[in-house]
């Protein structure tokens, strides 16, 4: 018994560290407080657990950047470098305000798509759902403080340059968020498979989000329950669920119809 253990401790030490990009990562103190106070998005902010930093937490604090105390084995596995006890991720965009996306929206005389995304987090999933989203006409994707995909290089790489153009609003409490949504007249609908409704049954011609789930275990119940519809994609195959990013675009295409084409004929796009 006591070998094996010493066997699991010696494979953990000598894990190989994740490989990060060096222009997305910042560690130590100093560089850590810089980049919060120059005012750029931050994706993530570890601290370890035993560490003591009143001045990263202060700016974190005023910048609305959620901390996550870690244990200092994960510091060590993101970077052998001397972090010491701080490291950070720097976003690869500017995060927008869900306020000003919205008013933006109505102003333009658009009727609101929007895309919220709980707990999604594979990189490259999340840049598929953005390039989707964009092509669809989605005017803005949310996703949560904490919990959410990292928004860097392979991101943008998946996306085809669609988060350059599509705003992101990260969202600290996302029950509020879906509140706030509702009381701006937007519906919230969302894709889950536990409901017996399906998609082509939900009129989402109107001001709507869409909410998506996480890989593992879909949207979660308080989110569930704060929706005005669920709606499942109707599955004829044998695997019981498809990859979020394919269900996404399944989604926003329904809505699309919907609006482009309610009694029409849809036209035919020679060059596709």
């Amino acid at each position: 018994m006591e070998n094996r253990s010493n066997s699991r401790v010696n494979t953990y030490h000598t894990k190989k560290p994740k490989q990060y990009a060096s222009d997305e990562m910042v560690f130590g103190i100093q560089s850590v407080t810089e980049i919060l106070r120059s005012g750029k998005d931050i994706d993530r902010l570890y601290l370890v657990k035993e560490g003591s930093f009143p001045e990263i937490q202060q700016l974190a604090f005023e910048r609305r950047v959620t901390i996550q105390r870690v244990p200092v084995e994960k510091l060590e596995r993101i970077t052998r470098k001397n972090h010491q006890g701080a490291i950070c991720f720097v976003s690869s965009i500017f995060y927008a305000k869900l306020s000003n996306v919205i008013v933006g929206v109505y102003e333009k005389g658009q009727v609101p798509l929007l895309l919220v995304l709980d707990r999604i987090t594979d990189v490259r999933n999340f840049g598929a759902i953005a390039r989707t989203a964009e092509c669809a006409g989605a005017q803005g994707i949310v996703i949560p403080a904490r919990g959410a995909a990292l928004i860097n290089s392979d991101a943008m790489k998946t996306s085809s340059g669609a988060l350059s153009h599509l705003p992101v609003c990260r969202e600290v409490n996302l029950e509020e968020t879906l509140k706030y949504m509702k009381e701006s007249g937007i519906k919230i609908v969302a894709c889950t498979e536990k409901t017996d409704n399906y998609l082509y049954e939900i009129d989402m011609s109107g001001p709507t989000a869409i909410i998506m789930g996480s890989e593992d275990d879909g949207i979660s119940d308080e989110l569930l329950r704060l929706a005005d519809h669920h709606a499942r994609i109707p599955l004829v195959g044998q695997v019981e669920s498809l990859n979020v990013s394919v269900a996404t675009g399944v989604v926003l295409y329904e809505a699309v119809r919907q609006r482009i084409f309610s009694d029409n004929e849809p036209p035919v796009d020679e060059g596709f």
